[in-house]
């Protein structure tokens, strides 16, 4: 194979594997994306589910505060509605803390995002400086250099990839461990 054959194969397969690995990272960051905004839209759904039953059930117990008020005598009916208001409020206070943990796992979402968008603005970056003295050197250097661009780029792609595949999960939550995706 010519050097000109050799040198064309090497900058095909750097481009190659440049846009590979781009796709492959900023597909994980569109994904992570994807999953975030689905959280945070269940999140707030069951929020605002969490505050209208607490509403209600407040409500409801505030009926029963104020027929007492009105000089109605407790009768054992009153006091267990009024228990059953009280068990309610504390069950959707809990469903709206439980809505409130997903911030937990957004913000590491957010974090593996980021850290992707890190580590592929550092893999991209890393081919600045070694390219530039490709234009300084004769065709058996420039060969070798884009080999070693090529296994720098799957090195340090391979190292980011590794580093980010783990599981976003919820821990220490009262109803216990959640591993998300």
């Amino acid at each position: 194979m010519t050097k000109e054959k050799l040198l064309g194969s090497q900058v095909q397969h750097l481009l190659s594997n440049l846009s590979d690995h781009g796709t492959q990272h900023l597909t994980e960051v569109e994904t992570d994306l994807v999953q975030t905004s689905i959280l945070l839209g269940e999140a707030i759904e069951k929020l605002g589910a969490s505050f209208m039953a607490i509403h209600e059930a407040i409500t409801s117990q505030q009926q029963t505060i104020d027929l007492l008020l009105s000089g109605s005598t407790l009768t054992h009916e009153i006091a267990e509605n009024l228990k059953a208001r009280h068990a309610e409020i504390g069950s959707h206070v809990n469903a709206a803390v439980t809505g409130l943990q997903f911030q937990d796992m957004t913000g590491q979402l957010l974090g593996r995002t980021v850290q992707r968008v890190t580590g592929l603005r550092e893999v991209l970056g890393g081919l600045g400086p070694s390219s530039a003295t490709i234009s300084q050197s004769n065709a058996e250097e420039i060969i070798q250099t884009l080999n070693t661009i090529n296994q720098v780029l799957e090195e340090q792609s391979l190292k980011l990839e590794s580093a980010l595949w783990k599981a976003v999960c919820q821990t220490h939550m009262e109803s216990g461990d959640i591993e998300l995706f």
